[in-house]
C-alpha cells in the first residue's frame, strides 16, 4: 500500500470518528432536553416580602439548566399547570400561626376545581416544598410551614426542605423590615435543592 492510499484511509477513519462523535453529542443533547423539569412556585403576598422570597426560590432553581420555572400568585394558578408540574413550591405569610387564607383556598381548589381526589391523587410523587414570612422570630412560622407541608403530604407528594428544618423562612417585623440576604439565600438554597431532587427523581422514573 502506497503512502497516498494510507493517507486516504487515515483521513477516512478520522472523518468517521468525527461523525460518530457529533452524532453521540447530538443524542446526548436531545436526551438532556427531554429531561426538562417543570417547577411551579406559587405564593400569596400583600407587602411584597413573600413575593421576594418566591423570586429567590426561583433564582436557586434556575441554577439547574433542566429547570423550567413558573412563578405566580396562588390566585392565578390554572389546574392544567398545577397537574403538569413536576414540583410545587408554596409560599405564604403567617396569619395567626397559620398559612394565609388565600393559600388554604389554593389547596382547597385541588379537589373543588382540579379534580385531585382519592384514590388517584394526581399530585402523587410530585416534589413539594414550602417557605413563609412572619412578623416575629416566634410568630408561628414553623406551624405555618407544617400546615403547608401537611397539605402536600395529604396529597401524597414527596416533601423536601432546605434553609431551615421545614423550609425557608424570613422575619419581617411589622412588615417594614426588609428580607435579609441570609433569608434570601435560604430561599435560593431551597429552590436549588427542589430542582436537584426533582431532576434526580424524574431521571430515575425514566430509567
Amino acid at each position: 500500500m502506497d503512502i497516498s492510499n494510507q493517507t486516504r484511509i487515515t483521513v477516512l477513519c478520522l472523518a468517521m470518528l468525527l461523525v460518530c462523535g457529533l452524532a453521540l453529542t447530538a443524542l446526548a443533547q436531545g436526551s438532556q432536553s427531554s429531561q426538562k423539569i417543570k417547577i411551579l412556585i406559587v405564593y400569596h403576598s400583600r407587602g411584597g416580602h413573600t413575593a421576594e422570597m418566591a423570586k429567590a426560590v426561583a433564582e436557586g432553581a434556575r441554577k439547574n439548566p433542566q429547570a423550567e420555572i413558573s412563578v405566580k400568585p396562588v390566585a392565578e394558578v390554572k389546574c392544567a399547570e398545577l397537574l403538569a408540574t413536576d414540583a410545587l413550591v408554596v409560599g405564604s405569610p403567617v396569619y395567626w400561626s397559620n398559612m394565609a387564607g388565600e393559600v388554604k383556598t389554593f389547596f382547597d381548589r385541588f379537589s373543588t376545581e382540579c379534580g385531585v381526589l382519592p384514590p388517584t391523587f394526581q399530585m402523587r410523587d410530585k416534589i413539594g416544598a414550602a417557605f413563609v414570612t412572619g412578623g416575629e422570630t416566634s410568630s408561628g412560622k414553623e406551624i405555618a410551614l407544617m400546615t403547608i407541608v401537611a397539605a402536600m403530604l395529604g396529597n401524597r407528594m414527596i416533601v423536601i426542605s432546605e434553609g431551615q428544618a421545614l423550609g425557608a423562612a424570613a422575619t419581617t417585623g411589622e412588615g417594614k423590615a426588609p428580607v435579609t440576604e441570609k433569608e434570601l439565600d435560604e430561599a435560593r438554597r431551597l429552590g436549588e435543592r427542589v430542582a436537584q431532587i426533582t431532576a434526580t427523581l424524574k431521571r430515575g422514573k425514566k430509567n
